[in-house]
């Protein structure tokens, strides 16, 4: 097994990187329309009837999530009116914007789109110095707008530990001052306010047993995670597999960076807690809970403000390609709606900000920094994602050829009774796998069965949970067809 190495994080804002983002803390608003029948319910039935939905609700909340960054060096950026409607059509429910941009914030008004906005580094020291600038603020960013507009986060600066170490002092007073100007409007419950931060920060990140934050930071990283402990809001963190893999080559294999499926062997192992991972960004997650542990804090959740892939680099970024982000971006996606937690932390996922949007094509080089993004600015996709069959996320940027067939490694037995549930209870159409059909070649299980998946999958209109027959199953791109045989999902 591959046991986890001392390897280097990295960020964009060290490689000289200015990023703008959309994202958000929080699930959009359900509304909830309660029609009561008095002649069936008693006041106390409806009331515990109510009490019932209000918890289902706040329960869909805290579910994880997937938002999107924007950069705003974009020739033919949208209009806030466009952008909002293109979020819609996407089915994009967090944003988080790098500034506090009054058009957008009107525009969102009346939509279920939640959005974090953000205090710049240049303006920390007034408002960290003055109760009566920070009350201003809100007054004028988020008391102007809520709660038409769900404005559900607060992010103080970008990275200022590691890209302005001289505004570091300004931190903790600005974040306190904002909150406070919050708790006089009684909003405190329902926005939160952080500061995102460098993965650097924390040291030795691999394993993630081992990590800790720089000591030369705790006198404020201490008392601000004290902070975010006591009002319930998140650490978040700015992470990047894509850099730890371009600066440890030959230590992090591409395939860890990327989320794709691994044997046992290839998994990284924790040597001091056994635990294995399968990813790096499950690593990077962990290695920030063990580092607030190391400082008795633990009960802060771990929110991913921005983490991606490039889709272009020149000659000295090879793994910049479309193929690479399609895969890590699909796969992250999946990871999150997956639910699955980390290794240290399986019953929490972190919710993630995908960087970016569109892509930057203002931006100097190097050539990645203007290929991020998900879209061209003209809102056309730069690639398509593959991540059909997990909900309407970003439903307008995905392939829809998806296909279900037999995993590896399985042995001919379990295949068999999964295939014969598919073609008989499961009612899939098995006529073209019987002898002398076009799909009986090769006369094995593991085709048939892919066969027979794929019927059932197409037949049940690709819903969620259709390809799966006991974790014998997979979706793919990839079209299994051969010769002339061509299976459901290829069919007109």
């Amino acid at each position: 097994m591959l046991q986890l190495a001392h390897v280097i994080s990295s960020t964009r804002a060290e490689a000289g990187m200015r990023k703008l983002s959309l994202g958000s803390f929080s699930m959009a608003n359900s509304n909830l329309v309660i029609i009561l029948y008095f002649s069936f319910f008693t006041f106390a039935e409806a009331e515990a009837l109510h009490s019932q939905l209000k918890q289902q609700i706040q329960d869909q909340e805290k579910l994880p999530f997937v938002g999107v960054n924007i950069g705003t060096d974009v020739s033919n950026l949208p209009s806030a009116s466009d952008l909002v409607a293109f979020l819609q059509l996407q089915k994009i429910t967090h944003v988080r914007i790098y500034d506090a941009n009054s058009d957008i914030l009107k525009t969102l008004s009346g939509t279920k789109i939640r959005v974090i906005i953000s205090v710049p580094n240049n303006q920390l020291l007034a408002i960290g110095s003055s109760n009566s600038t920070a009350a201003s603020w809100i007054d004028r960013n988020v008391v102007a707008y809520y709660p038409q507009t769900l404005i559900s986060g607060i992010s103080v600066g970008d990275e200022v530990l590691t890209t302005v170490p001289s505004s570091a002092p300004l931190i903790l007073p600005a974040v306190e001052s904002l909150y406070n100007a919050l708790v006089a409007s009684n909003l405190h419950q329902h926005i939160k306010v952080s500061t995102p931060h460098a993965a650097s920060i924390i040291l030795d990140p691999f394993p993630p047993s081992q990590a800790y934050f720089n000591q030369s930071l705790v006198s404020v990283i201490l008392p601000l995670l004290q902070f975010l402990s006591r009002t319930g809001s998140p650490l978040t963190m700015n992470l990047y597999p894509y850099y730890v893999f371009m600066q440890n080559k030959g230590v992090v294999p591409l395939d860890n960076a990327l989320f794709k499926p691994l044997t046992p062997n290839k998994e990284m192992v924790d040597p001091n807690t056994l635990l294995h991972y399968t990813n790096v960004l499950d690593a990077m997650v962990d290695a920030a809970y063990f580092s607030m542990k190391n400082l008795n804090i633990t009960d802060v959740a771990v929110l991913v403000t921005e983490t991606g892939w490039p889709a272009k680099g020149d000659s000295k970024e090879p793994y910049a390609t479309k193929d690479n982000a399609d895969t890590y971006n699909s796969n992250l996606i999946r990871h999150v709606f997956d639910r699955t937690g980390t290794p240290l932390h399986p019953e929490t996922t972190s919710s993630v900000f995908i960087y970016e949007l569109f892509n930057e094509d203002l931006r100097a080089p190097p050539v990645s920094e203007a290929n991020w993004g998900l879209f061209y600015g003209n809102t056309s996709p730069a690639y398509l994602l593959h991540v059909s069959g997990i909900g309407t996320f970003l439903a307008n940027d995905t392939t829809n050829q998806t296909y279900c067939i037999a995993m590896d490694g399985f042995d001919s037995k379990t295949l068999q009774a999964a295939l014969d549930w598919a073609c008989g209870p499961g009612r899939a159409n098995c006529s073209e796998i019987q002898p002398g059909e076009t799909c009986f070649q090769p006369n094995n299980v593991k085709n048939h069965a892919s066969y027979a998946f794929d019927s059932y999958y197409q037949k049940e209109g690709k819903a969620q949970g259709t390809c799966d027959f006991k974790g014998l199953a997979m979706i793919t791109t990839t079209d299994p067809s051969h010769g002339s045989c061509i299976f459901p999902g290829s069919l007109p």
